[in-house]
């Protein structure tokens, strides 16, 4: 028996030690397949395979305390999931983690489609909202849900990436935490997300372990594990009501984003640059956050100081309207943040024009323009202006005439689009200019960026709030607070809020303009209007796109009522939830304290 024994201990022994011999020493390649490529896929099976798992022991027949805990257990291995997902599935993603709204898409009159989403936020609503879950809706989610997680599987395309392509992957997962994951946008009757963007850092560090052996300096792998050890920590104390999300992204978000950046310099890699957000910035408020090339229309040429004054010089030139009086900047005054203080604007000849005059700054960050979204580009929205009877009422050729006329002008445009006089690069430099609007030098943002330490307890209190109670950012993303989400930043949406005429809550009305209902005519998006920015909110009164709230209260109070449908009207596809946000005065007063210090240096 003891000969048999060490027999097993050698055959043991030389077993590893072959073992050893011939698993190959994984390294960084900057021009090769990533070794680490089938790790990180075990693992993404590992965690689809888990939710897969529960998911299927949901079932309509079961209880619905059991049905609840399973569901419970296959979301957290899908958030296990999810920055791969985001990374490598995006489309899949998109759909898993679907709005429990009504998804239209209008590509033209022919091609109109309407689907209902079938995705964890329609599981967790259906099971945990007050009233019995319709076993026939769950029914249908749960079928589709335990067919495409397996499928999904089955589908991966983890097999080409490269190094780089991994630390993007984390990178984009520490983003999307910060900007989406923390604000209770996909769980919105749990408000689950502090636990849950848990267990995206535990894929984190279980990627960065990975790597442990590939760190040249072993200190740097030291500073990631401590790092997301404390911002787990952090996440596990918290409360969503009042978790301290302005210190989170400013001590662990951005240090997290420098070790990205500390990581990709000792891998000896380099991030793509061709992406909405520039990967080597440091700080989610900074300037450099957003990769601005990457929201300009393809083939533009390079933002520059002389395009941006010759921009300057077009956008203030009142020639370019037909009765000579009016330029961009009638309507878009410097002073009010690039608007113009009215309920709506005045067009030409004091003509009241549809809707108010939205703000400039920060506009580049979005992806469709105008209310009901008609624009799809900066240059696109200006011909929308010239065009406009009401407004500027000129051709585009016109415009290229009066240009052609002016020696400054033609001498301008020598130097800076090589001669070429046409209403394409005139349309450029005006959209380079107001491309150029975005300092990020409020108080806010001096503060995130450590220039200065002057935020009240109140101000961050609200931000705070903005960020979780108060469901603000779950629309309104940061840094720039549009409605374009994160992480990829490449749609900007839409939400109907049962927008009133007035502020007399107490006898609302609702607002009759149809929004994005036009030109498809599709009743289930009439009253969708864009979300727009809270950036530089305190000079931009009146609000929302009909220009009937005069104060922040007031918008602070119908949105705490629950919008149209809290306050009592039809509004069948609201998107706002109608249920009261509960917050107190003080709470009121916290969140537009906040949204005051968005203001910018250049409008205090």
């Amino acid at each position: 028996m003891k000969f048999l024994n060490l027999v097993l201990v050698l055959s043991s022994f030389l077993l590893l030690l072959f073992s050893c011999k011939n698993e190959p020493i994984k390294s960084i390649t900057t021009d090769k397949d990533s070794l680490f490529n089938e790790d990180i896929k075990q693992y993404y099976f590992k965690v689809l395979d888990s939710a897969s798992f529960y998911m299927a022991k949901i079932d309509t027949i079961s209880s619905l305390s059991d049905n609840k805990a399973y569901f419970l257990k296959s979301r957290e291995w899908y958030k296990r999931a999810e920055p791969i997902m985001i990374a490598y599935d995006y489309e899949n993603y998109l759909s898993m983690n679907a709005p429990n709204l009504l998804k239209v898409e209008m590509e033209d009159f022919t091609d109109i489609k309407k689907q209902k989403p079938k995705s964890y936020q329609v599981i967790e609503e259906l099971l945990f909202a007050e009233e019995k879950p319709l076993n026939n809706e769950l029914q249908s989610v749960l079928d589709y849900l335990k067919a495409r997680i397996p499928y999904m599987r089955k589908n991966h395309i983890i097999y080409k990436q490269r190094d780089r392509h991994h630390l993007k992957m984390l990178r984009d997962a520490i983003v999307n935490i910060a900007t989406k994951g923390i604000t209770g946008f996909d769980s919105p009757i749990l408000a689950n997300s502090l636990k849950e963007a848990v267990y995206n850092y535990e894929t984190i560090s279980t990627v960065i372990g990975m790597y442990k052996n590939t760190f040249k300096d072993n200190n740097l792998y030291e500073s990631w594990s401590k790092e997301i050890a404390s911002s787990i920590k952090m996440l596990k104390d918290g409360d969503f009501d009042t978790f301290d999300r302005y210190t989170f992204i400013k001590d662990h978000t951005n240090k997290q984003l420098q070790l990205v950046n500390s990581t990709a310099k000792d891998w000896g890699v380099q991030l793509n640059t061709s992406r909405a957000l520039d990967p080597t910035a440091t700080n989610v408020f900074s300037k450099t956050f957003f990769n601005k090339k990457m929201f300009a229309l393809q083939g533009s040429p390079p933002i520059s100081e002389e395009r941006i004054a010759l921009g300057k010089q077009l956008f203030n030139d009142p020639s370019f309207s037909s009765t000579g009086t009016m330029s961009c900047a009638t309507c878009h005054i410097k002073e009010k943040a690039f608007t113009d203080g009215k309920p709506k604007g005045i067009g030409k000849n004091g003509a009241e024009l549809q809707r108010n005059t939205p703000t400039l700054p920060y506009a580049v960050y979005q992806r469709t323009f105008f209310y009901d979204g008609r624009g799809d580009g900066l240059e696109g929205q200006i011909v929308g202006v010239v065009n406009n009877e009401n407004e500027f009422h000129l051709d585009l050729n016109t415009m290229d005439d009066k240009i052609k006329g002016n020696p400054k002008y033609i001498e301008q445009f020598n130097a800076l689009y090589g001669g070429k006089i046409n209403n394409l690069n005139v349309r450029n430099a005006i959209a380079t200019y107001i491309r150029s609007l975005t300092p990020f030098d409020s108080k806010f943002d001096r503060n995130m960026q450590n220039l200065e330490n002057t935020l009240t307890t109140e101000e961050i209190e609200g931000f705070n709030l903005f960020m979780g109670k108060a469901a603000c950012a779950t629309c309104h993303f940061p840094p720039a607070f549009y409605g374009t989400v994160p992480p990829k930043y490449d749609e900007t949406e839409f939400e109907n809020l049962g927008v009133t005429q007035n502020t007399d809550f107490a006898h609302p009305v609702l607002d009759n303009d149809p929004g994005l209902y036009y030109p498809y005519e599709v009743d289930e998006k009439r009253n969708f209007f864009k979300t727009s920015t809270v950036r530089n909110i305190d000079k931009t009164a009146p609000y929302m796109h009909n220009g009937a709230f005069e104060t922040l209260e007031d918008v602070l109070e119908f949105y705490n009522a629950g919008g149209g449908q809290g306050l009592g009207l039809d509004v069948p596809y609201q998107t706002l939830p109608p249920d009261s946000l509960l917050l107190s005065d003080n709470e009121t007063k916290a969140i537009i304290a906040f949204m005051k210090t968005l203001t910018d240096k250049d409008y205090e």
